[in-house]
């Protein structure tokens, strides 16, 4: 019988890419975003799968996502908590309260609310257990200028992986974190005109193939029960993070 996993902001970017390869593996698949035609597209190139609408900072939704998984598969394996937004860069003194609020808001709330929900199915299921993989950023450990919303986001996930791996323990419920550098995608696509840097610069920066990353959440989801990547920083090998500033 496949494991079963869900990813979340699958409709485009790394999640498409990772439930992409995840299915290649042998996995079943549900993905969920905001957008029912994008995820029926990521579903339509698994050859299968499901493909459930759900904004993840709604609490109703996300229980109802979680509902609609343990009705028609029966049972959850593996969530790759991926789901997550920007706003434009500036100075903490700049930044609109609401623009804090709105990453916040999909990046920590949202994201919790999925562990949330994955953890609960988890437990409650038999053979009881499974794997939660949160995707942080270089961001947890090292900032962009002018990043305020979005870095503080990516700290509180590093802090809330922790704690799960904790709560998780006596429910055989593994967590880790995937710190991502650079990948090429829609949000990192204005890289090659130039981003920010410490110095008050302006320098294109190099990225990687979203394959990368889609390799390395399969291995963290296959991994056996009683072994777990607590954190995984991928990144382009020439990109300025070690050194950084």
């Amino acid at each position: 019988m496949s494991k079963i996993a869900l990813v979340t902001g699958g409709g485009s970017g790394i999640g498409k890419a990772c439930a992409l390869k995840l299915v290649e593996n042998g996995y079943t698949v549900v993905v969920t975003g905001r957008r029912q035609d994008a995820l029926d597209d990521t579903v339509a190139q698994m050859g299968g799968g499901l493909a459930i609408a759900c904004d993840v900072t709604d609490p109703a939704q996300v229980d109802g996502l979680y509902a609609r998984i343990t009705d028609q598969l029966g049972r959850l394996d593996v969530l790759f908590n991926n789901a997550g937004t920007n706003v434009p860069a500036a100075p903490i003194g700049d930044v609109p309260p609401e623009d804090f609020l709105k990453v916040m808001n999909v990046n920590l709330y949202g994201a919790f609310l999925c562990a949330r929900g994955a953890f609960n199915v988890m437990r409650a299921q038999d053979p009881q257990g499974g794997r939660i993989i949160n995707n942080g950023s270089i961001s947890a450990a090292v900032p962009r200028p002018g990043s305020a919303p979005y870095t503080s986001s990516k700290h509180a996930i590093t802090g809330m992986t922790r704690s799960i791996s904790l709560d998780g323990r006596p429910f055989n419920i593994a967590c880790g974190q995937i710190d991502i550098g650079n990948t090429a995608s829609d949000m990192t696509s204005q890289m090659s005109g130039g981003v920010p840097q410490a110095d008050g610069t302006m320098k294109p920066e190099p990225v990687m193939g979203v394959e990368n990353v889609a390799n390395a959440v399969l291995h963290m989801a296959g991994l056996p029960p009683e072994a777990n990547i607590q954190f995984m920083t991928i990144m382009a090998t020439t990109m300025p993070f070690i050194g950084r500033g």
